[in-house]
């Protein structure tokens, strides 16, 4: 990024080669580090107040204390990583979305192949809806910050 030398410049932007992917990796970057500390919010606060109390055992309890929390952190996350991306390239859908959605979704991969053979129906039934809910939210929330 170049910019001009007197403060209160506008800023202008070097789009040479590999601008585009610097751009994806500075939006992943900050997807990664919203996702990492909302997730280590929620298991601090969340988890070990309520869960150790029997919270999680019925639907209603795991879905109020881990789905719900969970959306919430890959909505901060995707959104977080769409206001990263810097114009010209957060204008492309393409571009836009690689970016927006990729921590999200590579997070959702790693946690399916972490649990293995411990996975249930109703978990990765309700990991994949988290995830569509929390995408589509941090999603919207970019668009309309951008008044798209």
């Amino acid at each position: 990024m170049t910019r001009y030398d007197h403060p209160g410049a506008p800023a202008r932007y070097d789009d040479g080669r590999g601008a585009g992917f610097l751009a994806l990796t500075k939006a992943w970057a900050a997807g990664i580090v919203v996702l990492l500390f909302t997730e280590y919010v929620q298991v601090t606060l969340v988890w070990e107040q309520f869960a150790s109390e029997g919270g999680t055992e019925s639907f209603t309890g795991r879905l109020l204390l881990i789905h719900l929390p969970n959306a919430v952190c890959v909505a901060l996350s995707a959104w977080a990583a769409g206001r990263v991306h810097r114009p010209p390239f957060r204008y492309r859908t393409g571009p836009h979305l690689l970016a927006v959605l990729a921590v999200p979704l590579a997070a959702q991969a790693l946690n399916l192949a972490l649990q293995g053979g411990e996975l249930a129906a109703e978990g990765v039934l309700m990991s994949s809806a988290v995830l569509a809910l929390g995408c589509v939210a941090g999603w919207a929330a970019d668009r309309l910050q951008d008044g798209d």
